[in-house]
């Protein structure tokens, strides 16, 4: 196949659906991705689509926002190894708010096997797959459906919100940088997000790669509310992506790294946690406690100040400290933090 027909085959797949990854364009195209990828750049220059770190994107920036069926085939991998890492923070018997979206979805999956567990959430995926779990209790909020991504949204939602409180808040969105935190494309969505943070007493943003760096039109929860991030490690090369991750950690956020290497993408695995390399941690010499969580509760109604190296409240001491691990870069080696919640 010529250049030409192989990029409008490329073109074609991203217009009809929205967004497609690499791997998938590979596939189709029957070349490699390294090919994929200097097309995808070529088409990018003339203004055809966006590039995205795994994939390609209708252009739009800011204002466009891909749906479901649409992102729940990028960065699969990723998502599913992310969930499961996530998945080791919930404890039996908690209370947590779980936002929409496909990481999320991924992170209910492992969910269903936590016995006791309370689960809030706006999504009509994140409720689907807890459907069936006998010892989970489901609490959706009320509101009005948004198609594209099966969340309940508007006043409904927020006003059901009102007055609730849990342990932490599972959420994702569309960008992630340490300038202005987790954002995403669509005002409504946002704003129930937002609600979500009020409600819990920590913040877990579960984003993987690609949204580090990338900045959407509507703020959701500013970097100073954020207290872990859990993401996969960016590919050699990727200077975006890990300058933004040590930048995030060195603002305060606790940050774990989920290893795909094994990760199939497919049915769930359980709640694992992933061994890594220790590497000295973040970049914080004004305390010796840099990078680790105090674990302590944080009252209802005050806000979650964080100082240096110490995220604010847990809850009932649940949150212990963690692990620090190896993020792989060509040209820089971000120092970050795992997650390692101690079972009592």
């Amino acid at each position: 196949m010529f250049a030409a027909e192989r990029r409008q085959l490329i073109l074609e797949m991203v217009r009809a659906n929205g967004a497609v990854s690499l791997r998938e364009l590979a596939r189709v195209v029957q070349t490699s991705e390294v090919t994929v990828r200097r097309d995808v750049r070529a088409l990018e220059a003339e203004g055809l689509l966006d590039r995205r770190h795994g994939g390609a994107v209708l252009p739009g920036g800011f204002t466009r926002e891909s749906g479901f069926p649409q992102k729940s085939h990028l960065s699969t991998a990723e998502k599913t190894a992310i969930a499961d890492l996530a998945a080791g923070l919930v404890e039996e018997g908690e209370a947590i708010v779980v936002g929409a979206g496909t990481t999320t979805q991924e992170l209910a999956r492992r969910l269903a096997r936590v016995p006791g567990l309370t689960v809030v959430t706006n999504s009509l995926l994140v409720a689907q797959a807890l459907a069936h779990a006998n010892r989970v209790e489901v609490v959706m909020t009320g509101g009005t459906l948004r198609g594209s991504n099966y969340a309940l949204v508007g006043s409904g939602a927020e006003q059901s919100l009102q007055g609730l409180r849990v342990s932490r808040a599972f959420l994702s969105g569309a960008g992630l940088t340490a300038e202005r935190g987790l954002s995403t494309s669509n005002m409504l969505s946002a704003s129930v997000d937002r609600a979500l943070v009020q409600a819990a007493a920590e913040v877990v943003v579960l984003a993987d790669h690609t949204k580090l760096g990338t900045d959407t039109m509507f703020q959701t929860v500013p970097t100073d509310l954020i207290t872990h991030l859990v993401t996969d490690a960016p590919p050699a090369g990727d200077d975006r992506a890990a300058t933004e991750l040590q930048a995030l950690a060195d603002r305060g956020v606790q940050v774990a790294v989920a290893s795909t290497d094994g990760v199939d993408g497919g049915m769930p695995h359980g709640r694992q946690r992933r061994e890594m390399p220790p590497v000295p941690g973040p970049r914080r010499h004004q305390h010796p406690q840099a990078g680790y969580s105090a674990g302590s509760a944080a009252p209802p109604g005050e806000p979650r100040a964080r100082a240096a190296g110490q995220s604010a409240g847990g809850v009932a001491g649940s949150m212990s400290p963690l692990r620090t691990a190896q993020l792989a870069g060509e040209q820089q080696a971000a120092r970050i933090a795992d997650l390692a919640p101690r079972r009592r």
